[in-house]
């Protein structure tokens, strides 16, 4: 059985959190690996964003695999005030070719994204994105320069 067919239905769910503690470059390795090897048990993609102490996260999958994993996420104590953003059925998956992509994005560069550059500029972060720049900058990342940058 592949995505494509109708038995098969998608939802995506972008969150944000605030960090609890640091993140190193190796706690972030770390949690990367132990993320795509859950979620390519549960046949999860998705993308994570961090900067600055903040977590902005693009999960696709299954309603019930997507309820199960942001429920455990919901209870890591290593972060805090994590908001659902979004969460909508999806036709296909965005990042289909990664159980957990990462961009190591900087400030200045989410700066560039049209429609992001006066949200950047004032040194928000990813827990104050609404709806709609969220689209915007999950946009972005489908389709602009920055997907080639994903690990």
């Amino acid at each position: 059985m592949t995505e494509n067919d109708d038995n098969i239905h998608l939802i995506h769910c972008i969150y944000s959190s605030a960090a609890t503690i640091k993140f190193s470059d190796d706690d972030i390795i770390a949690l990367l690996e132990k993320s795509r090897t859950s979620n390519s048990q549960l046949d999860v993609t998705g993308m994570l964003l961090f900067e600055d102490g903040s977590f902005l996260q693009i999960l696709e999958g299954t309603p019930e695999a997507i309820a199960d994993l942001y429920k455990k996420i919901s209870a890591d104590k290593r972060h805090n005030n994590v908001t659902k953003i979004i969460q909508e059925p999806i036709e296909e998956r965005s990042f289909s070719e990664w159980t957990m992509g990462y961009s190591g994005i900087t400030r200045k560069e989410l700066k560039e994204i049209d429609g992001l550059n006066d949200f950047f500029s004032s040194k928000k972060c990813y827990t104050e994105l609404d709806e709609n720049r969220t689209k915007k900058l999950l946009k972005a990342f489908k389709d602009g320069k920055w997907r080639a940058s994903l690990q």
